[in-house]
This record gives structure tokens, C-alpha cells and sequence, in this order.
């Protein structure tokens, strides 16, 4: 994730501001130029102050203070890149479901930040009536008792609502025994799913990402009561990045992608703030790094990786001089790093030509 200036003060502005904490200046992500431009009104739309460009459109749902994108150019939906492939969202008309909802555009704006960055293929159901990329946030129905199951299903990715209730998300967590919870791993999981489909089914990598992830023909009802029967296998972390990466090969994917996502996002973030780590008692040099490199550009896993392990072993620390949960709670494997390398060559080789 990158910061931003304000092109009207110079103030550093971040990926949720609407507005310049300065100036006051109303600010708006824009997509197609990754860049978070001062803006003005301009008839019924909004021109950039940078570059007086042409003019363009907030998101129909800057009017519910969930989204802060900007359309594209020439767009007749009135949705942002973001936006356009929400599918059925909560009501509206509930301050609840509508905070809630607010929470989960948050979530799904870095998300789409990232499948931005490295201009992954993404079809919405008009583009693609069966298999676009579509989001559901559903809300539990108290009348019947229904409850709402976060997951994927060709393309269609539901949400449960019930996941910005932070109570009831720990309560899961600790149920399923995660080390974390959050709205953004969902995210980055469940799309997982819709690019394996995408990346790997439709690009033609399904044997070798069998050969780095398993057998993905196995079936997967059974895995999944294997799974919450017997636990994962007690050496689990020498091959998989979760417990719930060992159920099913298209689990494990999941995981590993979110992960990556999560990875290069950080480091980018890390790399904005100008971080290094250099410990004095560090001899060897293996607990040091400078973050001076774009990830999202970055041509191996190794450099990512190189800079991730010194990273975290010093965020983990901080956070635990502080009584914290350790910020990364996992052990990258020599075999989960190749499960990584797989995956950034699906992202570089593939997804940078824009389609599968």
C-alpha cells in the first residue's frame, strides 16, 4: 500500500481519506493512475486539481461514505473498478447493516488495490454472466435462523455481514482455533479461489500447480470432514502456511495466495515508511534488512521473502513488548516459500499480460 500527497498542500494523505486533514481538500483514489489526486467539482462530476484531466465521476457509493474511487474514463455504470462487481449488498435503510457494510467496502478496496497494481483479469457478471467476479454480503436472517457462510462458488463470493461484528469474528477465530481473523484475509482468500479458476483452470497450469500443491481432484467434501474430524498433521507446518491450508489443494492455494497478498502489500507499506531493520547484536546480517524495493515489481519470491523473515521477527518482537499477538504468526517452509514462488509467477508471467 502506498502513501499519498495532497497535490493542493503536500500533506500525506492515506488509502481511506476523503479528504486532506489539512486543507480540507476533497481527495479521491484513481484507479488507473494509482494516485490519490485533490479534487474539484466540475458540472456534475470532478476534475483533478494536478492535472485539470478529464472529467470524471465518485463512485455511486460515495453517497453511503463507502467508497472514495473515482470511475474510469468514459464509464457508464457509475461504479468505480472497485464497486462495479458488488453483487447483492446489505440493507441499507439499517444504521447496523450499513456501518457493517462500510467495514467491508474498506476491506475490499485494498483488495482491489492490489489486483489493481498488478492488472490481474477481472470480469464483472456482465462481462461474464458466468464465471465474473461477483461479491454477495449477506446479512443473517434472525426470522429463520438462517446464517450466512463466508465462501466461493464460480465466481460468486459471498461475504457474511456477521464478520464486522468483532466479537462474534474473535469468538470464530478462537472456535477454529485461527491465529487470526480479519475482514481483508477473507478477501484475499475467497479471490484465491476465483483465480485459480482464472490463472490456473483457464491458463492451462493445472499440472504444475498439482505438482507444487497436490492432487486437486481429490474429493473435496471429504477432505473437508477429514479436516474438522481428525485436525491437520502434527508436522503441518513443514509444508503448508495454515492448519487450514492442509485440508484441500485448493485450500492450500487459497492460503498461500492470501498470504502472498498480504506479504507484498506490507512490504510495500513497510518500503513507504522508509523501514529497515538492523539489529545491533545482528553479526551475521540475517536479521537485517532495508526495504527498498516496489514488490509488486519485484522479478523473484526470493527478494520478497529475504525481506519479509527480518521484517516480521522485528514486528513480532515490538508487538510483544507491547502484550500483542505477534503481527505474522507463521513459519514460511523451504516448501512454502516454493508454494509462494509459484504464485508470484502466476501473478509476474501471467496476470502482467492481462489475461490468462
Amino acid at each position: 500500500m502506498k502513501l499519498f500527497v495532497c497535490q493542493d498542500c503536500g500533506n500525506v494523505l492515506y488509502f481511506e481519506n476523503r479528504a486532506c486533514e489539512r486543507c480540507g481538500h476533497r481527495v479521491a483514489f484513481l484507479p488507473d493512475k494509482e494516485t490519490m489526486p485533490a479534487i474539484e467539482p466540475d458540472g456534475e462530476g470532478w476534475k483533478t486539481l494536478a492535472d485539470k484531466g478529464e472529467r470524471r465521476m465518485l463512485c455511486r457509493n460515495a453517497d453511503y461514505d463507502a467508497c472514495n474511487w473515482l470511475t474510469d474514463a468514459g464509464d457508464s455504470t457509475g461504479y468505480c473498478r472497485a464497486c462495479r462487481h458488488n453483487g447483492i449488498v446489505p440493507d441499507l435503510s439499517d444504521p447496523a447493516q450499513l456501518a457493517g457494510w462500510r467495514e467491508l467496502e474498506v476491506a475490499k478496496h485494498r483488495l482491489f488495490y492490489s489486483l489493481v497494481r498488478w492488472n490481474l483479469p477481472l470480469q464483472t457478471r456482465q462481462d461474464n454472466p458466468e464465471h465474473g467476479l461477483i461479491f454477495n454480503f449477506l446479512a443473517d436472517d434472525p426470522n429463520t435462523g438462517q446464517r450466512i457462510m463466508t465462501g466461493h462458488d464460480n465466481g460468486l463470493i459471498t461475504i457474511a455481514l456477521t464478520e464486522t461484528d468483532t466479537i462474534e469474528r474473535e469468538r470464530r477465530r478462537l472456535e477454529m482455533g485461527e491465529p487470526y481473523r480479519t475482514l481483508l484475509g477473507h478477501f484475499r482468500h475467497e479471490v484465491g479461489h476465483y483465480f485459480w479458476d482464472v490463472l490456473v483452470r483457464e491458463g492451462g497450469r493445472v499440472d504444475e500447480c498439482r505438482a507444487v500443491f497436490g492432487d486437486d481432484s481429490a474429493d473435496y467434501g471429504e477432505a473437508l470432514q477429514r479436516h474438522y474430524a481428525e485436525g491437520p498433521p502434527p508436522d503441518w507446518q513443514q509444508n503448508y502456511v495454515s492448519a487450514y491450508a492442509t485440508m484441500h489443494p485448493w485450500e492450500d492455494f487459497a492460503e498461500t495466495w492470501a498470504h502472498y497478498l498480504h506479504i507484498v502489500d506490507t512490504l510495500e507499506m513497510a518500503g513507504e515508511f522508509g523501514m529497515e531493520v538492523r539489529p545491533k547484536v545482528d553479526r551475521d546480517g540475517e536479521l537485517s534488512t532495508r526495504i527498498r524495493f516496489n514488490p509488486y515489481e519485484a522479478k523473484g519470491v526470493e527478494a520478497i521473502v529475504d525481506a519479509w523473515l527480518p521484517f516480521t521477527f522485528a514486528m513480532n518482537s515490538v508487538n510483544r513488548a507491547m502484550g500483542l499477538r505477534d503481527l505474522y504468526p507463521f513459519i514460511l517452509s523451504p516448501a512454502v516459500v516454493a508454494k509462494l514462488g509459484f504464485i508470484h509467477s502466476l501473478v509476474r508471467n501471467v496476470a502482467k499480460a492481462g489475461k490468462p
